[in-house]
């Protein structure tokens, strides 16, 4: 079990087993690496919270929550850096962030997780997307 006293959520505590590990970081924060994903009140959106910099924590959700088609298509160098062998192990999500008053998905830079063995890497896909939040 681990401890996390973080500036958004206060104290967490969090297993072991549930900390993703990105080995390469996020697109521009290469030294965050390990992350906890937190319930957003009674929503589908989820953060993720940072176990190396408590005071970083991002919104996500997975793409069905954002009103646009979403597929991705792995290379198989995908698949062996987070060792999928089984692709009902993975989730995807998108970074949300807001901006003048919108809500806005990052569909270009998904988040991929093998939940079985929780490793994850950011992917950036060549074709420029925007979603938005669904609404009612």
């Amino acid at each position: 079990m681990i401890t996390l006293n973080t500036s958004r959520f206060g104290t967490l505590e969090a297993q072991e087993d549930k900390i993703i590990n990105f080995p390469e970081g996020l697109v521009g924060l290469p030294d965050l690496k390990r992350f906890i994903i937190v319930d957003h009140k009674d929503t589908p959106l989820k953060w993720l919270q940072s176990v190396d910099d408590p005071d970083m924590a991002f919104i996500v959700s997975p793409p069905d929550v954002v009103s646009i088609d979403f597929s991705i298509e792995l290379d198989r160098t995908v698949r062996e850096f987070i060792r999928l062998e089984n692709d009902n192990d993975l989730v995807v999500l998108v970074i949300i962030r807001v901006s003048g008053g919108d809500v806005i998905a990052n569909s270009q830079g998904p988040l991929l997780v093998n939940v079985r063995n929780m490793r994850g890497v950011q992917i950036i896909l060549d074709t420029p997307r925007r979603a938005r939040l669904k609404t009612g």
